[in-house]
């Protein structure tokens, strides 16, 4: 495993790319007053930051019975694997805390040509006897095969891991992974994709569960006529911190992304936060980008942020747009279906339902789908009427 000390970006790169490294030495002590991360509460990441530079391996995740369908398997393999490394660097403290102190990694590997029947299914299930732990997963997806791998988050626990996703050129991959976690867990992540040469990636992100949940995706191109669309959808309760941060990297000509999260909040202290960065380089020539982040608030004492930024080096885009949105519930859409004899609590639940109606559909597992379906509306009963 070839892990360089530091690598620095260059001058015209986003905040967010000015270091990057495998060593979490090479990273400032965290302040929570850093641009990155002054919307993080850090009290309960800082037993993964007080171990971040032990020399000794910690435990990983636990980790359920997976679904294999033909063409696809999944192997444990150690951190001395030559793949590991190979698609990310850690970009902030906890993802080389993540790095450096994992023991073994978990490969989940699509075979080169290969349409599986089915959709894997890895689910992680918690940390060992509830405790933390740091933890790797490289995905690898064959030139040319199409796939369906979904990734679910369940158990207690506090974890920090990385999330490594290699997409073959041609290939077709959706890549969902769900955060539902206990109701005390707490789970920093970070997720790198590599798109290649007419590939095309659908990441669809839900995070449901846990008490606070950091999730950092970046992509990359590998080739021309990449293609990623990446959905997201979250919900948080009272006292739950939910956050996802974006980077999608544009440096070769003639790819395109798409990004659409929603959130809706509800209860005392229920906070989201969305950061959006879209980077398009001068080599970009063609690109075509669009991002959007809406936000329901659905009571008092819940808040959200979002922040969605768009930096252009070439005028030669197809298009380039972003757009945010943060509102309260719509009382005139309320009473207009009261008026109709839905009672409120129906009602509110027809409208958040309308709300998140296209994200839903993105989830290609059947069960999970109708899984995510009843924990929202389990929410909106416990104090949404």
């Amino acid at each position: 495993m070839t892990a360089p000390a530091m690598v620095t970006a260059g001058a015209s790169s986003t905040k967010a790319q000015a270091l990057r490294s495998y060593d979490p030495r090479d990273f400032p002590e965290l302040t929570g007053r850093e641009e990155e991360w002054r919307f993080t509460p850090l009290r309960p990441l800082l037993g993964l930051l007080d171990g971040a530079t032990a020399d000794r391996p910690a435990p990983g995740p636990d980790r359920g019975e997976a679904v294999l369908p033909a063409g696809a398997s999944l192997a444990t393999v150690p951190r001395d694997d030559p793949r590991l490394g190979s698609v990310l660097t850690p970009f902030d403290k906890l993802s080389a805390a993540a790095y450096h102190r994992f023991e073994r990694a978990t490969v989940i590997s699509v075979a080169a040509g290969a349409r599986l029947a089915g959709p894997v299914l890895a689910p992680v299930t918690g940390v060992r006897d509830g405790g933390s732990g740091y933890g790797h997963t490289f995905i690898e997806v064959g030139a040319l095969a199409e796939a369906t791998i979904v990734v679910e988050h369940t158990g207690a626990g506090t974890l920090a891991d990385n999330v490594e996703v290699s997409v073959g050129d041609g290939a077709q991959l959706t890549l969902v992974t769900v955060a539902d976690w206990a109701p005390a867990a707490v789970h920093a992540q970070h997720l790198r994709i590599r798109v290649g040469r007419d590939a095309k990636v659908a990441h669809v992100q839900v995070a449901v569960g846990g008490a606070l949940v950091r999730q950092f995706t970046s992509v990359e191109y590998a080739g021309p006529g990449g293609d990623c669309e990446a959905y997201g959808l979250y919900f948080a309760g009272a006292g739950q911190h939910l956050e996802h941060r974006l980077l999608v990297d544009h440096a070769v000509p003639d790819c395109r992304s798409y990004v659409t999260y929603r959130g809706a909040l509800h209860g005392e202290g229920a906070h989201g936060v969305w950061i959006g960065d879209v980077l398009i380089r001068a080599t970009a020539t063609g690109t075509d980008t669009y991002e959007i982040n809406r936000n329901l608030v659905l009571s008092d004492g819940a808040r959200a942020d979002s922040v969605p930024n768009l930096e252009i080096e070439t005028g030669e885009v197809v298009g380039a747009g972003h757009a945010s949105t943060t509102g309260r519930f719509d009382d005139e859409q309320l009473f207009y279906l009261m008026s109709r004899g839905i009672p409120a609590g129906e009602a509110r639940r027809l409208v958040v339902r309308g709300f998140f109606a296209e994200l839903p559909a993105k989830v290609p597992v059947a069960e999970l789908r109708e899984r995510l379906g009843a924990t929202i509306e389990a929410r909106l009963a416990e104090g949404g009427q």
